[in-house]
């Protein structure tokens, strides 16, 4: 994507990809102070909010579930286990699947997430259905580019 320049140079500024990068690198910074009340990076935020839709899932359907390898959740499960947020636990059914499942601990710290919706829906600036249409392209987007990349 180039743009309106005649050019074949590629611009920055007119870069899908770098909209993208950068809309990604101002929402986490957004969310930082009001994880951090939460002991949470904007990572494992996205974990608890996958077992808060569904407890007790594999670290493999966590990983499918956010695009992450597995390589780089386990660090994260490792952490969300430390601050007793989740349990690790291998499957009685195959024991080289492991399970992820939520603490006391972590259930509750659902209910401290309350406000941090409406707090980052201010901060976008923008009406609800406006954010919802444009998340909803971009999972058609991405969807398109990982059929593409095979």
């Amino acid at each position: 994507m180039t743009g309106t320049t005649n050019s074949k140079t590629p611009i920055l500024n007119e870069q899908l990809c770098f909209a993208v990068y950068s809309l990604s690198l101002a929402i986490n910074k957004a969310y930082r102070p009001l994880l951090k009340k939460l002991g949470l990076t904007y990572s494992q935020y996205l974990v608890m909010l996958v077992l808060w839709e569904s407890d007790q899932r594999s670290v493999s359907d966590i990983g499918e579930q956010l695009f992450l390898d597995s390589a780089t959740l386990t660090p994260l499960l490792k952490r969300l286990e430390a601050a007793e947020l989740l349990q690790r636990v291998r499957s009685s059914k195959d024991e080289r699947q492991v399970i992820i499942c939520l603490t006391d601990a972590g259930r509750a710290l659902r209910l401290q997430t309350s406000d941090l919706m409406d707090e980052m829906l201010c901060a976008m600036g923008c009406p609800v259905e406006e954010l919802v249409s444009l998340r909803d392209r971009m999972k058609v987007l991405r969807n398109h580019l990982i059929q593409h990349a095979g």
